[in-house]
C-alpha cells in the first residue's frame, strides 16, 4: 500500500511540476495563435549519402522519397523524417512543409508560405531568401535562428482555398 501510495504521489508532483512549466495557452506571449509549419525535418549536409543511407537504415529509417543518383534522399521512422543531401548545402537544416501531414499528404487547411512570411516581418525576423508574394503555387522562404541554424519553410502544394 506505501508503494503505490508513493508511486501515486509522485505522478500527482510530477503532473504538477509539468503543468507549472508550460503555458497551456495557445498562441505566443501576445495572444496570437501558433503559426501552421506543417510537417518537420532535419535535412542533413552529408559527405557521403550511400553510407549515410546505411547508417540511418540500421537505426530503422526507411527511404521515402527522394533520388539517390541525384544526390538527396528522404527517409522516415514512424512520424520522424530526415533529408540526406550531398552537395546541397554546408550545414544542417531545420525544414518546415507547410500543407503537409508526416506522410506528404496535402492537409485541408493550413497557413501559405506567403502568409507565414507575412507574419514573421511582422515580428521582426529578418528572412534570408524570400517566398514572391504573387504567386499561390509552392514556394520557400529561409531564416537563420539565434544561432546561426538555417530554417527552410518549403511549401510544396499551392495556397489552400480561402
Amino acid at each position: 500500500m506505501t508503494r503505490l501510495f508513493a508511486s501515486l504521489l509522485a505522478c500527482c508532483f510530477s503532473a504538477l511540476l509539468f503543468a507549472q512549466g508550460t503555458d497551456a495557452t495557445p498562441g505566443n506571449a501576445d495572444g496570437e495563435r501558433p503559426l501552421r509549419l506543417g510537417n518537420f525535418s532535419v535535412s542533413l549536409a552529408v559527405k557521403d549519402i550511400a553510407k549515410s543511407r546505411e547508417f540511418y537504415e540500421k537505426l530503422g529509417f526507411r527511404v521515402v522519397g527522394g533520388n539517390q543518383a541525384k544526390n538527396w534522399i528522404v527517409l522516415q521512422n514512424e512520424t520522424t523524417t530526415i533529408g540526406l543531401f550531398q552537395g546541397f548545402f554546408d550545414k544542417n537544416s531545420l525544414t518546415f512543409n507547410p500543407g503537409w501531414d508526416h506522410n506528404k499528404k496535402t492537409l485541408p487547411a493550413f497557413d501559405d508560405v506567403r502568409d507565414i512570411q507575412q507574419t514573421l516581418k511582422s515580428r521582426g525576423l529578418t528572412l534570408t531568401k524570400e517566398a514572391d508574394a504573387s504567386t499561390t503555387g509552392p514556394a520557400y522562404l529561409t531564416l537563420m535562428d539565434p544561432d546561426g541554424n538555417p530554417v527552410l519553410i518549403d511549401q510544396h502544394v499551392p495556397k489552400p482555398g480561402k
